[in-house]
C-alpha cells in the first residue's frame, strides 16, 4: 500500500529535522574544537615563555611589554572589521596567529601566581564556562533582551580597568573582577545561543566555516576573561 500524502509529508520533515539539528551538531562541535585548540596555543606558548628566562626578561622588563599586552586587542579589532572579507582558512589562521599572541600576553601570569593555582582556576573557570555555554545551548529562553545590558557591562569593565591602571586600587580591582565575572558568564550564554541560531540562516559552507571561526573568538575571549578575572580571587602569588 503507498502511504498517504500526509504521512510522506511528515516523513520528508522528520528527516529535514534530523539533518538539520546533526548538521548544528557539527557546526558547535566545530566551533568548540576551534576554541580548545586556540587554548591550547594559548597555553603552550604562555607556559614556555613564562618559564624562559631568554624569552620574557627580553619581554617584560622593557617597553615591548606594551607591545604584547596591546597586540591581542588590535587582532580583535582587525578579525571583527574583516572577517567578511577573508576566505575561511585566512580566517582560521588568523584565529591561530591570535591565540599564539594571546599566548605572550598572558605569559606573565606564569611568572605572578603559582602552577597550582593556575591549574585549580583554569578547572573552576572551564566549569563555570561549561555550565553556562550548555545553558545558553539548551535554553529556550530568548538571551537578546540581554545583550545591551551585557554590551554596557563589558564597556564599563574595560573603562574601569584602564582607569584602574593608573589609580591602582584594591578596591576598584575586586569590584571590577566580580562585575567581569558576572558579565563574561553572561556573554558566553549569549554568544553561544547566538552561534547557534546563526547556522539556522541560509548560509553557504564557506560563510560558515567563517562563523565557526568567528564564533570560537567569541567564546575564547569569554573563557579568557573568566579565568584572568578568576585569578585575583584563586590565585595564590609566587
Amino acid at each position: 500500500m503507498n502511504p498517504s500524502p500526509l504521512n510522506t509529508g511528515y516523513g520528508a520533515s522528520a528527516q529535514s529535522a534530523a539533518l538539520f539539528d546533526e548538521g548544528l551538531r557539527q557546526h558547535m562541535l566545530r566551533v568548540y574544537n576551534y576554541m580548545g585548540l586556540g587554548l591550547v596555543i594559548t597555553g603552550l606558548v604562555a607556559f614556555i615563555v613564562g618559564s624562559t628566562p631568554a624569552l620574557y626578561v627580553p619581554i617584560f622588563q622593557s617597553p615591548l611589554k606594551w607591545v604584547v599586552m596591546l597586540a591581542p586587542l588590535a587582532f580583535v579589532f582587525f578579525f571583527s572589521f574583516r572577517i567578511q572579507s577573508m576566505s575561511a582558512a585566512t580566517a582560521q589562521m588568523t584565529f591561530w596567529a591570535f591565540c599564539a599572541v594571546m599566548g605572550l600576553s598572558l605569559a606573565s601570569v606564569f611568572l605572578v601566581f603559582t602552577g597550582t593555582s593556575i591549574a585549580r582556576t583554569f578547572f573552576i573557570a572551564a566549569t563555570m564556562f561549561g555550565a553556562t555555554s550548555l545553558y545558553g545551548y539548551v535554553t529556550k529562553r530568548d538571551l537578546s533582551k540581554f545583550g545591551s545590558f551585557l554590551m554596557m557591562g563589558l564597556i564599563g569593565v574595560v573603562i574601569a580597568s584602564i582607569v584602574n591602571i593608573f589609580l591602582g586600587s584594591s578596591a576598584l580591582q575586586f569590584a571590577i573582577s566580580v562585575i567581569g565575572i558576572v558579565v563574561f558568564v553572561g556573554l558566553t550564554a549569549w554568544d553561544t545561543q547566538n552561534i547557534k541560531e546563526q547556522y539556522a540562516e541560509n548560509f553557504d559552507q564557506e560563510s560558515r566555516s567563517k562563523m565557526a571561526v568567528f564564533g570560537a573568538l567569541s567564546l575564547y575571549l569569554n573563557f579568557v576573561n573568566i579565568f584572568q578575572l578568576l585569578l585575583n580571587f584563586t590565585g595564590e602569588r609566587e
